[in-house]
């Protein structure tokens, strides 16, 4: 493989000098050539607006390299419609966000070696409320692929995203390995992993830390541009062996879904010190359907109201963000350990958006260690009322069709006043409950298993 230096194209590397037109020279050479490997040397930082990756370029960060996205928004080129954090509500507005590393329209394209990139989160932030930043809305992905074939993302480390730190849109044949995302836990909109319209990807023994969504599957459509070649789902994907922290949801699909999200699999991951855990989110007009969690342990906990998320381990939601919900069917969840200052959450609006669940082997410890207070749902985002006051119960089911329980179990290593039942099915039909065991969180009362 024929290497291309960075530094043979004028880079400096010192974290001051813009390296940009430097990087994007070796990358450019590198692809006109027919490929190779553009190599950021170790021990030096290549502070830089955006660069483009090109068809069959392996961007390889040595162990001890950086590339750091630069403070200043003027020297970032690649623009779009910029998000906008709306009284918790997230919306794609008119102010411009930008991108650091950037591809569109390539193929066999990679980002490899021991080495980090550093999203300039902190260089946007603009206010500090305590537990949650105030953020210029100009920030830039840290890195955004559109319609991109065989890409591979292996044994890099990110930090400090911006925005979105690892976002692809229309990408098929996908492989992330051993990737370690560390945000700031106060950087909103900060997701770690978002596969939006994506088919066939692989993530695997990633380690992440992020504030908002860890790993996340969307079909937003916002930037699909031109791309007609296809219709725009996001499908066959798979998540395994990875150890999660963040401030909102863990393993989540949805809200953001136009259209269809179907045939995924999470399995084998840790997550901890999260606002929510394992989620189903129908918001838009998109259906869902063939999700498997498996083998999971999830902590998760209550935090400031300007993360979504109340502490449920679980959380299927059928509830319309603008003027539709789609449908959500044949989820599963099986061998789940859960200890959470909240109980499992299965909610939709109307009756017929969600059915075919089954839950075998999950068991909810339901504690209360954080200074705040349970008692609501977080419903965001949705046309009423965002924060209802509702009960804690083990298992929370409303408007639902054809739910199996099987082997599950509520214990209450607190029994806070807001508690209530095991398990409480409100409206539901055809729910089959086998060797449930667990008692209410008073059984002086309330009975272990009510239904509504």
């Amino acid at each position: 493989m024929k290497l291309y230096n960075v530094i043979d194209y004028g880079a400096v590397g010192d974290g001051a000098a813009d390296d940009t037109a430097a990087v994007q020279a070796a990358i450019d050479a590198c692809a006109t050539a027919g490929g190779g490997r553009v190599v950021l040397p170790a021990g030096r930082t290549f502070r830089t607006g955006t660069v483009t990756l090109r068809s069959h370029v392996d961007f390889h960060i040595e162990n001890g390299a950086t590339l750091a996205g630069s403070p200043d928004f003027a020297d970032y080129s690649v623009f779009f419609g910029g998000v906008v954090l709306n009284d918790g509500n997230t919306q794609w507005g008119a102010e411009q966000t930008t991108v650091l590393l950037n591809a569109e329209g390539a193929e066999n394209i990679s980002v490899t070696g021991g080495g980090t990139i550093d999203g300039a989160g902190r260089h946007f932030v603009t206010g500090d409320n305590g537990f949650i930043y105030t953020m210029d809305q100009r920030r830039p992905f840290t890195v955004y692929f559109r319609d991109c074939r065989n890409v591979t993302f292996r044994d890099i480390r990110i930090v400090d995203g911006a925005v979105w730190t690892l976002r692809l849109s229309l990408c098929d044949d996908v492989l992330i390995h051993g990737i370690r995302i560390h945000n700031d836990l106060k950087t909103p909109n900060s997701d770690a992993i978002d596969l939006d319209c994506c088919r066939r990807v692989r993530i695997s023994d990633c380690d992440i830390v992020a504030g908002d969504d860890a790993i996340c599957l969307k079909t937003c459509l916002e930037h699909t541009g031109a791309v007609t070649d296809r219709v725009p789902v996001c499908e066959d994907v798979t998540v395994t062996g990875c150890t999660i922290t963040t401030t909102s949801s863990a393993l989540i699909v949805g809200v953001e879904n136009q259209t269809a999200i179907r045939n995924v699999v999470f399995s084998s991951c840790v997550v901890r010190q999260s606002a929510r855990g394992l989620a189903v989110r129908n918001g838009e007009g998109g259906d869902m359907e063939n999700i498997l969690f498996s083998d999971i342990i999830v902590e998760t906990r209550f935090f400031h109201s300007g993360w979504w998320g109340r502490g449920e381990p679980i959380a299927i939601m059928g509830i319309p963000w603008t003027d539709n919900c789609g449908t959500i069917r044949n989820i599963r969840f099986r061998n789940i350990l859960c200890r959470s200052e909240n109980g499992v959450l299965v909610r939709a609006e109307d009756p017929g958006t969600i059915e075919g669940l089954v839950f075998d082997g999950v068991r909810v410890e339901i504690d209360r260690w954080s200074r705040w207070p349970g008692g609501h749902a977080d419903l965001r985002p949705r046309r009423a009322e965002n924060f209802p006051e509702l009960p804690t119960d083990g298992f929370h089911l409303e408007n639902v069709h054809d739910v199996t329980l099987r082997d599950c179990e509520v214990a209450w290593a607190a029994r806070p006043e807001d508690g209530r039942h095991a398990l409480y099915a409100e409206k539901c039909t055809g729910l089959v409950n086998r060797d449930f065991r667990g008692e209410a969180a008073h059984p002086d009362r309330f009975e272990a298993v009510a239904t509504a």
